[in-house]
């Protein structure tokens, strides 16, 4: 049952599964996660994510071990994880939304440094989570900084 329980979570209810662009799919499906942070307040909003993060950070290095291999492609919690981080505390707006899909897929899948050197450095879970905080939390500043500069959103 855990293996179970630990597989759905780590593969974001089986998207992860998908044989096109997992990442891409397991972004998506944060975006209505990320709705149901923007309904909280921001103290609360911040405990569910802490505490989101590190159930993905368990089930990535558990789906990790199980299935013998660094990263694998099927774990997209880290994805929701890092939209989390993307969309936190900002405008839930069409715009806002799209705008910040299209950064931090731009950023997990370019690994620019510091995003490839963590993934690279940091063990299990927390290598596979990590990187995509990281992705989320450049997208996040820039979303911020183009919403309170540029108006978008």
């Amino acid at each position: 049952m855990k293996d179970k329980l630990t597989i759905f979570l780590a593969t974001g209810g089986w998207i992860g599964f998908s044989p096109v662009a997992p990442g891409t799919f397991g972004s998506l499906a944060g975006i209505p996660f990320c709705w149901l942070l923007s309904l909280l307040n921001v103290k609360l909003a911040v405990v569910v994510l802490v505490f989101f993060i590190w159930v993905s950070i368990w089930a990535a290095d558990a789906t990790e071990k199980g299935e013998g291999e660094k990263d694998p492609k099927q774990v997209v919690i880290d994805e929701i994880c890092g939209m989390g981080v993307t969309l936190f505390a900002l405008p839930f707006t069409p715009s806002t939304v799209i705008c910040g899909f299209a950064l931090f897929r731009l950023f997990d899948i370019s690994k620019p440094f510091p995003i490839r050197w963590l993934e690279r450095k940091l063990p299990g879970g927390v290598g596979i989570v990590t990187d995509d905080l990281v992705a989320g939390l450049i997208s996040h500043l820039l979303l911020r900084f183009g919403s309170t500069f540029l108006a978008v959103g």
